[in-house]
């Protein structure tokens, strides 16, 4: 595996550029020489400017062209979302041959990407359908609060009918397995209950009872080290002080929030289930900050962090 990372730029307009540049000009010329920005050079020369980073960036950008750019920053723009297709997809492709170890995505604009053509329902959606597998899992990393997903960008009703026995025991597994990969020799796995309460007994649902029981019992006949369904409204203040290593959530907001309140500048969105690896910052295009130079590259850093480590390993 290579030890190349390749950060993808992502939306053109947005805060993507001003945060790659700055990462790069933070590395150290060992690990400056180990990445690559799969973007556009003259949209990376204005966040150069715009940031007055310290950076030569010869050598170091995979340079694709954006129709009528550079663009205007904060704008959105389906062109944008087409180019950040593209640095994606040949960012893939690339992980895919083994030219890079790790993709790290910057912040992609959804509309732009969808009126683009590309409808997919995020970077999730669209890494799922570029390495032709049939589903993938979102993974929020921080330092002591790990989140997984059973499902994310779905309506509540969908995700509720979507964390069947079967999906979410495919979670607790692919949570199990990276953990271990990361270095937890056997990682003690929470699974957050649907309902309030799991349903108290019936009272407010039986969901729990009939979807997520199931999954837990067969993830401990399996040996997996996992507990559950246990009430949301406990579960992740005690993940956090040490009880556990991850939570299983069952729907989008029940994960994001509690990461977002306690690492909302440092999470790691890790995808989980794809044969390349992938890291992303959990923020967005900032399109109201965007060419201004204030853009915080901090959440990249993190990233690009945990990127190294996978790109260092081996598949498990």
């Amino acid at each position: 595996m290579s030890d190349l990372i390749g950060i993808t730029m992502g939306d053109p307009a947005g805060v993507g550029p001003e945060i790659a540049v700055r990462a790069l000009a933070d590395m150290s010329p060992a690990d400056r020489a180990r990445t690559r920005i799969y973007g556009n050079r003259a949209t990376l020369d204005l966040a150069v400017a715009a940031t007055g980073a310290s950076i030569d960036l010869d050598g170091l950008v995979v340079d694709l062209p954006i129709e009528g750019g550079p663009l205007p920053w904060g704008k959105l723009d389906p062109r944008a979302g087409d180019a950040a297709f593209r640095f994606i997809e040949r960012a893939v492709r690339d992980a895919e041959a083994g030219t890079i170890g790790c993709i790290v995505t910057a912040p992609i604009n959804k509309e732009a990407l969808n009126l683009a053509g590309h409808h997919y329902d995020g970077h999730t959606g669209m890494l799922t359908a570029l390495t032709g597998q049939k589903s993938a899992f979102m993974l929020l990393a921080s330092e002591r609060l790990k989140v997984i997903h059973v499902s994310t960008h779905v309506s509540l009703k969908t995700a509720i009918d979507r964390a069947t026995p079967e999906r979410i025991l495919a979670t607790i597994r692919a949570g199990n397995d990276h953990l271990k990969r990361v270095g937890y020799a056997k990682p003690r796995i929470a699974v957050a209950g649907i309902n309030p309460h799991c349903g108290e007994n019936g009272l407010f649902g039986t969901e729990d009872d009939v979807q997520v029981v199931p999954a837990v019992a067969m993830a401990r006949a399996e040996g997996i080290d996992v507990q559950g369904p246990i009430s949301a409204d406990t579960l992740y203040y005690r993940a956090y002080s040490g009880a556990f290593d991850l939570v299983v959530a069952q729907y989008h907001d029940q994960g994001h929030i509690p990461i977002k309140l306690v690492a909302f500048d440092t999470a790691v969105n890790v995808s989980i289930g794809l044969p390349i690896d992938r890291t992303s910052v959990d923020h967005g295009t900032a399109f109201d900050i965007a060419g201004s130079g204030k853009a915080n590259h901090t959440n990249l850093n993190e990233a690009i962090a945990y990127a190294r480590r996978l790109a260092a390993g081996t598949k498990s």
